[in-house]
C-alpha cells in the first residue's frame, strides 16, 4: 500500500496477523523492502504482524535528492509518522546498517514503546574501514552490470539517484565526528547485536562497542559471514532471530 507521510509517499507492506506483536523491518542504504525477502514470510507465518517499507527515496517510496545522515532525523519523523498512522505504540524493530542505526536512534529516543530490538551491521561512528568499503562499493556500482541491474530492480528509475545520495551521504568530511554511543545507554530493551566477521565496512570492534554501550545487549559475531548475512545464510540468521524474538517479544505480549 502507498501512505503519504510528511509530504511524501511511502511504500508499505503489512504481513502476518493484525493482531500479532509487531515488527519493523528497515532496510540498508542500497536496499529496499526486497532485502527482507528472507524474513518477512518466515516472521509472519511465526505469528508477527510484520510491517516492512521503502524508506524515503527507495523503492517503491517517492524520489529524495539527499539523505539526512548520518542523523537520519527524515527518516526518524517518518517513522514516527508512519506508526502515528498505523496506531502502533509497541513496537520490535529490525535494522540492517543504516536501518540499524535509524533503529538505534528510534529505541533511545523512545525507549517506552521498543520491546526488543536486533541490529545488523549498524554503525554508530565513522570508522577507518568504512572508507575503503564505500569506495569498493562503488568501483563495483561503476564496473559491475549484475549490480546495477540489481539496484534497477529495487528501485525503478531512480537506481542511480538512490546510489549517489548513499554514496555522497556517508564520504562527507563534516561527519567524521559522529558519534552516537553516549545515546545508546537510553536504550532498555533487549537487544540482540549481529555482525559478520568478514563484513568490509566496519571491524568487529565496531559492534563490540555498539553491544558495550546498551546496558545487558546480547552481541553475535558470525564466522565466514559478510555485510548482508540475513541474505547471505538466510536459514542461520532466521534461526537465531526467531530463538532472540520468542524469548522477548512473545513473552511482553502476553
Amino acid at each position: 500500500m502507498e501512505i503519504w507521510i510528511n509530504g511524501h509517499k511511502l511504500y508499505v507492506e503489512d504481513h502476518g496477523p493484525e493482531d500479532g506483536p509487531v515488527l519493523i523491518l528497515l532496510h540498508q542504504g542500497l536496499g529496499a523492502v526486497r532485502s527482507w525477502r528472507e524474513q518477512t514470510p518466515v516472521l509472519a507465518e511465526a505469528g508477527y504482524r510484520v510491517i516492512v517499507y521503502d524508506r524515503w527515496g527507495y523503492g517503491g517510496s517517492d524520489p529524495r535528492l539527499s539523505l539526512s545522515m548520518p542523523y537520519f532525523e527524515d527518516d526518524l519523523d517518518d517513522l514516527s509518522s508512519l506508526l502515528d498512522y498505523l496506531k502502533i505504540e509497541r513496537l520490535s524493530m529490525i535494522g540492517h546498517s543504516d536501518g540499524g542505526t535509524i533503529a538505534l536512534y528510534f529505541a533511545a529516543r523512545h525507549p517506552e514503546m521498543v520491546v526488543s530490538l536486533v541490529t545488523i551491521a549498524a554503525h554508530v561512528y565513522i570508522e577507518e574501514k568504512m572508507k575503503p568499503g564505500i569506495d569498493g562499493l562503488k568501483e563495483i556500482y561503476e564496473t559491475d552490470s549484475k549490480f546495477r541491474q540489481k539496484l534497477q530492480r529495487a528501485h525503478g528509475k531512480k537506481w542511480k539517484q538512490v546510489f549517489k545520495n548513499w554514496y555522497d551521504g556517508w564520504v562527507r568530511e563534516d561527519i567524521l565526528s559522529w558519534d552516537m554511543r553516549t545515546l545508546l545507554k537510553n536504550i532498555r530493551c533487549p537487544v540482540l547485536v549481529v555482525q559478520g566477521l568478514e563484513d568490509k565496512h566496519a571491524t568487529p570492534k565496531h559492534a563490540q562497542d555498539v553491544a558495550l554501550a546498551i546496558p545487558d545487549a546480547q552481541l553475535w559475531l558470525v564466522p565466514g559471514a559478510g555485510h548482508l548475512l540475513q541474505q547471505e545464510d538466510a536459514e542461520l540468521f532466521n534461526e537465531r532471530l526467531l530463538e532472540f524474538l520468542k524469548s522477548w517479544v512473545m513473552e511482553s505480549d502476553r
